[in-house]
Protein backbone atom coordinates (compact mmCIF):
# COMPACT_ATOMS: atom_id res chain seq x y z
CA UNK A 1 0.00 0.00 0.00
CA UNK A 2 1.11 3.56 -0.60
CA UNK A 3 1.34 5.92 2.36
CA UNK A 4 -1.75 7.74 1.09
CA UNK A 5 -3.67 4.45 0.92
CA UNK A 6 -2.61 3.65 4.50
CA UNK A 7 -3.62 7.15 5.61
CA UNK A 8 -7.07 6.93 4.06
CA UNK A 9 -7.61 3.37 5.37
CA UNK A 10 -7.13 4.26 9.04
CA UNK A 11 -3.70 2.63 9.32
CA UNK A 12 -0.47 4.05 10.68
CA UNK A 13 1.36 5.85 7.89
CA UNK A 14 4.47 7.94 7.34
CA UNK A 15 3.28 11.56 7.46
CA UNK A 16 6.60 12.73 6.03
CA UNK A 17 6.40 10.56 2.90
CA UNK A 18 7.40 12.61 -0.17
CA UNK A 19 4.19 11.73 -2.03
CA UNK A 20 2.15 13.26 0.80
CA UNK A 21 4.33 16.32 1.26
CA UNK A 22 3.89 17.23 -2.41
CA UNK A 23 0.11 17.01 -2.09
CA UNK A 24 0.15 19.09 1.09
CA UNK A 25 2.21 21.81 -0.56
CA UNK A 26 -0.07 21.93 -3.59
CA UNK A 27 -3.12 22.46 -1.38
CA UNK A 28 -1.34 25.05 0.79
CA UNK A 29 -0.48 27.08 -2.29
CA UNK A 30 -4.15 27.12 -3.30
CA UNK A 31 -5.20 28.09 0.21
CA UNK A 32 -2.74 30.97 0.21
CA UNK A 33 -4.38 32.21 -2.98
CA UNK A 34 -7.84 31.79 -1.47
CA UNK A 35 -7.12 33.41 1.88
CA UNK A 36 -4.66 36.17 1.05
CA UNK A 37 -4.88 37.11 -2.63
CA UNK A 38 -8.52 36.87 -3.63
CA UNK A 39 -10.84 39.59 -2.36
CA UNK A 40 -14.08 38.57 -0.61
CA UNK A 41 -15.93 40.24 -3.49
CA UNK A 42 -14.28 37.90 -6.01
CA UNK A 43 -16.95 35.31 -5.37
CA UNK A 44 -16.70 33.51 -8.70
CA UNK A 45 -12.92 33.07 -8.46
CA UNK A 46 -13.16 31.97 -4.82
CA UNK A 47 -15.84 29.39 -5.60
CA UNK A 48 -13.85 28.01 -8.51
CA UNK A 49 -10.74 27.63 -6.37
CA UNK A 50 -12.68 25.99 -3.54
CA UNK A 51 -14.10 23.51 -6.02
CA UNK A 52 -10.52 22.64 -6.99
CA UNK A 53 -9.58 22.14 -3.34
CA UNK A 54 -12.58 20.21 -2.03
CA UNK A 55 -13.35 16.60 -2.87
CA UNK A 56 -17.07 17.29 -3.21
CA UNK A 57 -18.61 20.75 -3.46
CA UNK A 58 -22.36 21.26 -3.90
CA UNK A 59 -24.23 23.73 -6.03
CA UNK A 60 -24.61 26.16 -3.15
CA UNK A 61 -22.10 26.65 -0.33
CA UNK A 62 -20.11 29.41 1.39
CA UNK A 63 -16.76 29.18 3.16
CA UNK A 64 -15.45 32.41 4.68
CA UNK A 65 -11.70 33.02 4.71
CA UNK A 66 -9.44 32.23 6.35
CA UNK A 67 -10.10 28.56 5.75
CA UNK A 68 -7.44 25.89 6.22
CA UNK A 69 -7.21 22.21 5.41
CA UNK A 70 -4.50 19.66 4.66
CA UNK A 71 -5.37 17.83 1.44
CA UNK A 72 -8.83 19.08 0.55
CA UNK A 73 -9.79 16.10 -1.61
CA UNK A 74 -11.01 14.23 1.49
CA UNK A 75 -13.57 16.94 2.32
CA UNK A 76 -17.11 16.30 1.06
CA UNK A 77 -19.78 18.90 1.88
CA UNK A 78 -23.51 18.92 1.21
CA UNK A 79 -25.90 21.57 -0.09
CA UNK A 80 -26.22 24.92 1.70
CA UNK A 81 -23.02 24.37 3.67
CA UNK A 82 -21.66 27.39 5.54
CA UNK A 83 -18.35 27.71 7.41
CA UNK A 84 -17.42 30.95 9.15
CA UNK A 85 -13.98 32.45 9.89
CA UNK A 86 -11.04 30.25 10.89
CA UNK A 87 -12.47 26.85 10.05
CA UNK A 88 -9.72 24.21 10.09
CA UNK A 89 -10.19 20.74 8.61
CA UNK A 90 -7.33 18.26 8.89
CA UNK A 91 -8.63 15.85 6.28
CA UNK A 92 -6.13 13.01 6.32
CA UNK A 93 -9.22 10.79 6.49
CA UNK A 94 -12.55 11.68 4.88
CA UNK A 95 -14.63 14.47 6.39
CA UNK A 96 -18.20 14.00 5.21
CA UNK A 97 -20.73 16.76 5.94
CA UNK A 98 -24.45 16.65 5.14
CA UNK A 99 -26.85 19.27 3.84
CA UNK A 100 -27.70 22.53 5.63
CA UNK A 101 -24.77 22.39 8.05
CA UNK A 102 -23.65 25.59 9.79
CA UNK A 103 -20.13 25.92 11.24
CA UNK A 104 -19.39 28.95 13.44
CA UNK A 105 -16.00 30.69 13.76
CA UNK A 106 -12.89 28.96 15.13
CA UNK A 107 -14.06 25.37 14.65
CA UNK A 108 -11.58 22.54 14.09
CA UNK A 109 -12.30 19.12 12.57
CA UNK A 110 -9.26 16.91 13.09
CA UNK A 111 -9.13 13.43 11.58
CA UNK A 112 -5.39 13.06 12.27
CA UNK A 113 -3.83 11.66 15.41
CA UNK A 114 -0.44 10.51 16.71
CA UNK A 115 0.60 7.29 18.50
CA UNK A 116 0.66 7.45 22.28
CA UNK A 117 4.07 5.79 22.47
CA UNK A 118 6.89 8.23 21.87
CA UNK A 119 9.01 5.89 19.74
CA UNK A 120 6.53 5.68 16.89
CA UNK A 121 5.43 9.28 17.35
CA UNK A 122 9.02 10.41 16.83
CA UNK A 123 9.12 8.44 13.56
CA UNK A 124 6.43 10.79 12.16
CA UNK A 125 3.90 8.00 12.12
CA UNK A 126 0.28 9.14 12.24
CA UNK A 127 -3.19 7.68 11.93
CA UNK A 128 -6.43 9.20 10.64
CA UNK A 129 -10.06 8.31 11.33
CA UNK A 130 -13.04 9.77 9.45
CA UNK A 131 -15.40 12.44 10.74
CA UNK A 132 -19.06 12.39 9.68
CA UNK A 133 -21.59 15.18 10.29
CA UNK A 134 -25.24 14.63 9.41
CA UNK A 135 -27.81 16.94 7.88
CA UNK A 136 -29.05 20.16 9.52
CA UNK A 137 -26.30 20.26 12.16
CA UNK A 138 -25.12 23.49 13.83
CA UNK A 139 -21.55 23.50 15.18
CA UNK A 140 -21.17 26.55 17.43
CA UNK A 141 -18.05 28.67 17.93
CA UNK A 142 -14.77 27.24 19.15
CA UNK A 143 -15.74 23.57 18.87
CA UNK A 144 -13.09 20.86 18.43
CA UNK A 145 -14.08 17.58 16.75
CA UNK A 146 -11.59 14.74 17.14
CA UNK A 147 -10.84 11.67 14.97
CA UNK A 148 -13.55 9.10 14.35
CA UNK A 149 -16.54 11.18 15.50
CA UNK A 150 -20.03 11.00 13.99
CA UNK A 151 -22.65 13.67 14.73
CA UNK A 152 -26.28 12.81 13.97
CA UNK A 153 -28.85 14.79 11.98
CA UNK A 154 -30.40 17.98 13.39
CA UNK A 155 -28.12 18.20 16.43
CA UNK A 156 -26.40 21.25 17.91
CA UNK A 157 -22.90 21.25 19.42
CA UNK A 158 -22.57 24.05 21.99
CA UNK A 159 -19.78 26.61 21.85
CA UNK A 160 -16.38 25.56 23.16
CA UNK A 161 -17.14 21.83 23.19
CA UNK A 162 -14.56 19.12 22.61
CA UNK A 163 -16.26 16.25 20.80
CA UNK A 164 -14.45 12.97 21.48
CA UNK A 165 -17.29 10.51 20.88
CA UNK A 166 -20.36 10.10 18.71
CA UNK A 167 -23.35 12.40 19.24
CA UNK A 168 -26.84 11.12 18.31
CA UNK A 169 -29.43 12.89 16.19
CA UNK A 170 -31.87 15.54 17.44
CA UNK A 171 -30.01 16.65 20.57
CA UNK A 172 -28.17 19.62 22.03
CA UNK A 173 -24.72 18.54 23.24
CA UNK A 174 -21.87 20.39 24.89
CA UNK A 175 -18.94 20.30 27.28
CA UNK A 176 -15.48 18.78 27.49
CA UNK A 177 -15.83 15.97 26.76
CA UNK A 178 -18.97 16.76 24.79
CA UNK A 179 -22.09 14.97 26.05
CA UNK A 180 -25.83 15.10 25.40
CA UNK A 181 -27.48 17.90 27.38
CA UNK A 182 -31.06 17.41 26.22
CA UNK A 183 -33.14 16.56 23.15
CA UNK A 184 -34.45 19.18 20.76
CA UNK A 185 -38.15 19.51 21.63
CA UNK A 186 -41.37 21.02 20.33
CA UNK A 187 -40.86 23.90 22.77
CA UNK A 188 -37.71 24.82 20.86
CA UNK A 189 -39.75 25.06 17.67
CA UNK A 190 -42.19 27.46 19.39
CA UNK A 191 -39.53 29.76 20.87
CA UNK A 192 -39.65 33.36 19.61
CA UNK A 193 -35.96 34.19 20.29
CA UNK A 194 -36.95 37.61 21.61
CA UNK A 195 -34.16 39.25 23.63
CA UNK A 196 -36.75 40.54 26.11
CA UNK A 197 -38.11 37.02 26.52
CA UNK A 198 -34.58 35.76 27.18
CA UNK A 199 -34.00 38.42 29.84
CA UNK A 200 -37.28 37.59 31.56
CA UNK A 201 -36.42 33.89 31.54
CA UNK A 202 -33.02 34.64 33.11
CA UNK A 203 -34.64 36.82 35.79
CA UNK A 204 -37.09 34.06 36.72
CA UNK A 205 -34.22 31.59 37.08
CA UNK A 206 -32.34 33.97 39.37
CA UNK A 207 -35.43 34.47 41.49
CA UNK A 208 -35.77 30.80 42.32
Amino acid sequence: MTEQEKMESGLLYDAAAPELLVKLQTTRNKLFELNYRLLPSQTREREQLLREILGTAPKRFNIVSPFLCDYGHNIHVGENFFANYNCVMLDEAPITIGDNVLIAPNVGLYTAGHPIDVERRNQWLEYAWPITIGNNVWICGGVTITPGVTIGDNSIIAAGSVVTGDIPANVIAGGNPCHVIRPVTEADRQRSYSWQEQQERSSRKKGR
